[in-house]
């Protein structure tokens, strides 16, 4: 049996992280994902190159796909976005908006040539308001959504950013996927297409989680208060240490629990200790031989002793599983069933039994690299299942393929790469 989006097609404008990723995940469900992108490659194929076109970031966000470059500034560009769209169930976009419209793949425009049409567009911050035309990336939405604040890192005294994995890009990726497909089921029931807007923004508030929840009656005196309190020492050029101490939402490590949720290096390595539960952190006390007075109803984290006492628990706590090794520890939890496990390296997942067992290492040969390895499907379906996913396209792979599928005669093709239109 097919993959579930089998037979939907795919037009995908987008480039970097979160668009292209949108499209690998409806390929990785059986859909025909066309990359449209500019005939010397998108950025992406630029960016830790190996090659003159090929790149780490790009096999990773756009395996599955064909290839089509199309020069869109070019006149021709239009006759064949023309042909292409009607053909189409999805068009993804991460233009800003004036962007689109000036390269004539805006929703006005494509949804005109076809009104089934599923248009998912993703911006920085949403359409309207006073930043709707800025550019933005990742790191810029952390920075501006308080993100950064929140985990309260710093390096030499500057505000240090989540750098090591795109969060918001792939968060902003995954909902763009999630948000088409159900447009899809809707367009079943009333046979209209229809336009989606999402940001960048959405997602980084989205993952705030907890973080991003004011209950007025609890919150609103102190959210007043914190917000008058930052604009004073902003305008009095303040440290980033001494506003993030004003900002309630920032204070991470005043919230009684993290000698629970976190990292602790043993004898030999380090490992992660995750007791979120009641039972569970009383489990780990007793494990270590220690008692917590914050777990009583009578505790008051706002006294001045009680920060001093937290800290000195988790020094203890941290000298405790520094005596006995990683594998005694590990094997002492999975005794317990208090959730634990070891500090990996990405280089020792490609081998893990865990991670093969359930599939997530696929293997493809590229046309032009060979054999390559990465991240296999977020989810088995085992129903309509999926063909194993294929590589990403060498830039131009497709063209020929794609071009004659839309009837285009091989004169039309010659002139439009004698043209630069395609490439």
């Amino acid at each position: 049996m097919p993959g579930a989006l089998d037979g939907v097609k795919v037009v995908d404008f987008t480039e970097i992280i979160a668009g292209p990723l949108a499209g690998r995940l409806l390929a990785d469900l059986g859909a025909d994902v066309i990359k449209v992108e500019p005939p010397w490659g998108e950025p992406w194929r630029l960016t830790q190159r190996f090659t003159a076109t090929e790149s780490r970031p790009f096999m990773t966000y756009n395996r599955g796909k064909r290839s089509l470059p199309i020069n869109l500034a070019k006149d021709g560009a239009a006759e064949i976005i023309k042909r292409l769209i009607p053909e189409m169930d999805i068009a993804l976009v991460n233009f800003r908006p004036d962007v689109a419209v000036k390269l004539g793949v805006d929703y006005e425009t494509l949804s005109a040539i076809n009104p089934r049409l599923i248009y998912c567009e993703l911006t920085a911050y949403g359409r309207e308001g006073p930043d709707a035309d800025r550019p933005g990336y990742d790191m810029i939405v952390q920075a501006m959504t308080g993100m950064v604040a929140s985990e309260t890192k710093t390096l030499d005294g500057v505000p240090s950013w989540v750098w090591s994995s795109p969060l918001i890009d792939t968060s902003a990726g995954i909902c763009m996927a999630w948000a088409v497909c159900a447009a899809l089921y809707a367009r079943e029931r009333t046979g209209v297409g229809q336009k989606i807007e999402t940001s960048l923004l959405a997602s980084a508030l989205s993952l705030m989680g907890a973080r991003f929840l004011n209950v007025e009656n609890l919150d609103g005196e102190t959210r007043e208060k914190a917000v008058q309190d930052l604009a004073a020492k902003r305008a009095e050029g303040a440290t980033y240490e001494e506003m993030v101490a004003l900002s309630p939402g920032s204070r991470r490590r005043e919230h009684h629990g993290n000698l629970y949720y976190r990292v602790y290096y043993t004898k030999d390595s380090p490992i992660g200790i995750g007791a979120l539960s009641d039972p569970l952190r009383r489990r780990l006390l007793e494990t270590l031989g220690l008692t917590d007075d914050g777990l009583e109803p009578s505790w008051d984290p706002t006294k001045p002793e009680s920060r001093a006492y937290r800290e000195a628990l988790e020094r203890r706590a941290e000298e405790l599983i520094a005596e006995k090794p990683s594998a005694e520890w590990l094997r002492i939890f999975e005794e317990l069933a208090i959730p634990a496990g070891p500090v990996r390296f990405i280089e020792e997942l490609f081998e893990d039994p865990q991670v093969l067992a359930n599939g997530l290492v696929t293997e493809f040969e590229h046309i032009q690299e060979g054999k390559v390895k990465m991240v296999g499907p977020m989810a088995n379906f085992l129903g309509t299942v999926p063909n194993p996913p294929e590589a990403s396209p060498a830039l131009g792979q497709h063209v020929t393929e794609i071009l004659d599928g839309l009837g285009f005669s091989k004169e039309e093709v010659d002139a439009w790469w004698n043209d630069g239109v395609i490439g």
